[in-house]
């Protein structure tokens, strides 16, 4: 998937995720037959405990299965007509933080936000797979200008959402933000991972 970065899992992740739905099936006929068996004449209990924790364990939610990569945080300030505003960012810097992004996140402070960052400018497409709150992406070019804005994204949503053009990081925020806050394409992102521009 070029391009498709924002919230990406790699392939190993699926099946790790995939394991447990499978395995529903075939949990619960171990949670009957072990008591009743006996190997070479001893009880199993203590193996089918082991293999029914091992299956809870393998049952947890796909955040956990994945770990969490640690990311800095950073002041951003957004300028426009509508004034500045500043916000708290998380970095996401390299591919692996890109991939994890903000999946899982239930809630965001009105302040916060993560900023995507890639090495040159560059097409991106985001999505919104196993990420649980509406978001406003902010697709923004290498000297820090707007170049287009996804308003209130649909959580969990697999459709592709593109930059408008070549862009050096994408802005994630709140959903409903750039209306509430007037920001629009155009308006300008202060970062040290922008060239500040004319």
């Amino acid at each position: 998937m070029p391009y498709l970065v924002g919230h990406a899992l790699p392939a190993a992740f699926h099946r790790l995720r995939d394991l447990p739905v499978r395995g529903n099936s075939y949990t619960s006929s171990l949670a009957v037959r072990p008591m009743a068996t006996k190997l070479r004449g001893r009880p199993v209990i203590p193996l089918a405990l082991a293999v029914l924790f091992l299956a809870a364990s393998c049952g947890g939610t796909p955040a956990r299965a994945a770990g969490h990569v640690a990311m800095e945080t950073s002041e951003l300030t957004i300028e426009g007509a509508a004034g500045r505003h500043r916000f708290q960012v998380e970095l996401a810097t390299t591919p692996e933080q890109r991939m994890q992004g903000l999946m899982f996140r239930e809630a965001l402070a009105p302040d916060a936000g993560m900023l995507f960052v890639y090495a040159g400018e560059r097409p991106v497409g985001m999505w919104m797979k196993n990420t649980l709150i509406p978001l406003d992406m902010l697709f923004i070019d290498g000297a820090g200008r707007i170049v287009n804005i996804a308003e209130r994204t649909v959580p969990g949503s697999l459709e592709t959402i593109p930059s408008a053009g070549p862009v050096k990081g994408v802005l994630e925020l709140n959903g409903g933000t750039a209306a509430r806050l007037g920001i629009m394409p155009g308006d300008r992102v202060v970062h040290p991972m922008f060239q500040a521009g004319p």
